[in-house]
């Protein structure tokens, strides 16, 4: 027979698991929402197809707040676990700007831009959340702007981008984590289509979707 401060030790772990499953649902429901992809009127294309993209300058506040902890719903702007323990702000940062060089890549016009990105929030998944949630959502937004890489003039007025996006968890999370696609690739292959929407060299992907998130 189990000492009894172990029978204590054990009914409270219970209990909190227990307390676990019964609240979990009410957090979910109350972080549950409609998320979308939005940037307004996609660039026009005739325009655009004139404009090679020389620099791509990405800003991450150090107002924005940052949380490194494993649980459902950090309160923070930047929550990244799709790289090693480090700078979070930096890997947000490197992130936005390769897939902005990524998708502006074949730009070959005449006209140097430079593309000014200001990031407003990147908000991943947790492990736990990867490994237990029943569905989550990548939300990430910033300012964008696209100038006369020359001379500095607005070629285009400041423009909030919401780009979110299911994340895959679950059995299909951990086999993506393992096997691809990795949180990175979700990430940077759906800010990718964002921007290339945005520009008007690619498909329009602005819509909505209902998921459970922060």
């Amino acid at each position: 027979m189990l000492p009894t401060s172990a029978r204590i030790g054990t009914c409270t772990r219970r209990i909190r698991v227990v307390a676990l499953l019964v609240l979990l649902p009410a957090l979910l429901a109350a972080c549950g929402g409609t998320w979308k992809t939005e940037y307004g009127d996609p660039l026009d294309r005739a325009v655009t197809s004139n404009w090679r993209v020389s620099q791509v300058n990405v800003s991450v506040p150090e107002t924005l707040t940052v949380s490194d902890e494993n649980v459902y719903f950090p309160r923070a702007d930047i929550v990244w676990h799709g790289d090693p323990p480090g700078d979070r702000r930096a890997q947000a940062q490197r992130i936005v700007r390769d897939s902005a060089r990524t998708a502006t890549a074949p730009m070959r016009g005449g006209r140097p831009v430079a593309m000014n990105l200001t990031v407003r929030e990147f908000h991943g998944i947790s492990p736990i959340t990867l490994a237990k949630a029943p569905s989550a959502v990548y939300n990430m937004a910033f300012d964008a702007q696209i100038v006369d890489a020359r001379t500095g003039a607005a070629l285009t007025p400041p423009t909030q981008i919401h780009a979110d996006v299911p994340a895959l968890v679950g059995e299909a999370g951990i086999a993506a984590a393992q096997f691809g696609p990795t949180q990175k690739e979700q990430v940077t292959g759906h800010l990718v289509a964002v921007f290339e929407g945005w520009l008007g060299i690619g498909p329009d992907v602005r819509g909505t979707f209902s998921s459970f998130g922060r």
